[in-house]
């Protein structure tokens, strides 16, 4: 899944994108959702995995400048801007949660849009590369994109964000209200893009399934960073297949097992 880089547009440039956020707080207003989190994001795919509201979606609207954020996040050890507008112009494209498409407008005119700023040849070329990678795409060119099933939707919004040869890709629950058939497909494509020297930072809730695919996990609760490791050292843990993987039942109480966050955060697993 080769995107175009060699042209003169190179929003991303060529070179593979290693994001280092240290001590990140972010929220809404006075209240703060992440407090002091540090994490990295390096040339694969690294996943953050939590249960809902331990803060996902608001680590990447910070990232992209869509809310205040306080710390210091770096790009290829420059900083990365605070406006949003500038976040996109160093290279890096978001894949919001639920889409965010526009209904009315047909795929191909989602796309288009995707890579507005580069020139009308290029913009067709990269359209023509999209429709490669994503067959199906091809075959409903000229539908309009609210009248698609939700997997072809994010197929048409991850595609939008590659059109502008982003060197970071952020996912935000890709996988969100999908069939498992679709799951497997989408996150496929993650890894393929990964593969190909785009950085990947996706935020899931499918634990199993984006360790399956992810090179770096960490697990992310109330704002903090409870656990981090190789992808397939976090897949074996006890500790992480208790918590997120179905606990096993005590056979005489009949309750769960799971350990609670302080015991998660004393079996954090290390590179």
């Amino acid at each position: 899944m080769m995107w175009y880089r060699d042209t003169p547009f190179r929003l991303g440039g060529g070179t593979q994108a290693h994001l280092k956020v240290q001590g990140l707080s972010a929220g809404y207003g006075a209240f703060l959702v992440l407090r002091d989190l540090t994490l990295e994001a390096r040339p694969g795919l690294t996943v953050v995995l939590g249960p809902n509201g331990a803060g996902k979606t608001t680590l990447l609207k910070a990232l992209n400048g869509l809310i205040a954020r306080q710390g210091t996040v770096l790009l290829n050890g420059e900083e990365l801007p605070e406006k949003t507008h500038e976040i996109v112009q160093n290279g890096v494209a978001l894949v919001a949660e639920g889409r965010q498409l526009f209904p009315q407008m047909t795929v191909t005119e989602n796309l288009e849009l995707g890579g507005w700023l580069v020139p009308k040849a290029e913009r067709a070329r990269r359209i023509e590369q999209a429709f490669e990678h994503f067959p199906k795409l091809r075959e409903r060119a000229t539908q309009l994109a609210g009248t698609m099933s939700g997997g072809e939707q994010q197929m048409v919004a991850v595609a939008r964000a590659m059109m502008c040869a982003p060197r970071l890709l952020m996912l935000d629950e890709p996988s969100l209200g999908l069939a498992p058939k679709m799951v497997d497909e989408l996150l496929g494509i993650a890894r393929r893009i990964a593969d190909e020297g785009t950085t990947v930072l996706m935020v899931e809730q499918n634990v199993k399934k984006a360790l399956a695919v992810a090179d770096r996990g960490y697990v992310l609760e109330r704002g903090v960073i409870v656990a981090s490791g190789p992808a397939k050292l976090l897949a074996r843990s006890t500790v992480i297949r208790e918590a997120y993987l179905g606990a096993d039942k005590d056979p005489a109480t009949g309750t769960t097992n799971a350990p609670d966050a302080v015991q998660r955060r004393k079996a954090v697993a290390t590179a």
